[in-house]
């Protein structure tokens, strides 16, 4: 069997406010979705948001108040310094919050954090040992 993620789920406070922040930001909800789920395609993986109580019953575990840091984030990776600098202007613009302004980093990249209406942190990252298809996919070295 060969590992894959095909899906990512955020659990959030209001299903219908996260998939509003989401479709500003530029994904499309997917016709599969409801009231309770949405799913929108991001470029070969699924993103979906459920509610956080519902995630939680779903997977058999307590739902607890989301902790400020969760220590996970997803990442939208940049051709370019200026394209990382467009998307978190964009996010900021849907109603994201700016947790780190995008700036040069120590692994030789160009980076920055945003948060979703729910906490969950996006990273936006030019990295240029890591090079994009023109469908916008990493391809390891």
């Amino acid at each position: 069997m060969k590992p894959r993620i095909n899906l990512v789920t955020l659990g959030v406070s209001d299903v219908a406010a996260s998939r509003a922040f989401y479709q500003r930001l530029g994904f499309v909800a997917s016709p599969a979705g409801n009231d309770e789920v949405a799913f929108f395609d991001a470029n070969g993986t699924v993103l979906a948001i459920f509610g956080h109580d519902a995630l939680a019953h779903d997977a058999h575990v307590e739902s607890r108040p989301m902790p400020p840091f969760r220590g996970v984030s997803l990442a939208w990776n940049a051709a370019d310094e200026a394209e990382v600098d467009q998307i978190i202007a964009h996010a900021l613009a849907c109603g994201a919050q700016l947790v780190k302004p995008p700036q040069k980093v120590f692994w030789g990249g160009y980076s920055g954090y945003f948060s979703d209406p729910d906490g969950h942190l996006w990273e936006v990252a030019h990295n240029p040992f890591f090079p994009l298809s023109e469908e916008g996919q990493i391809r390891l070295p």
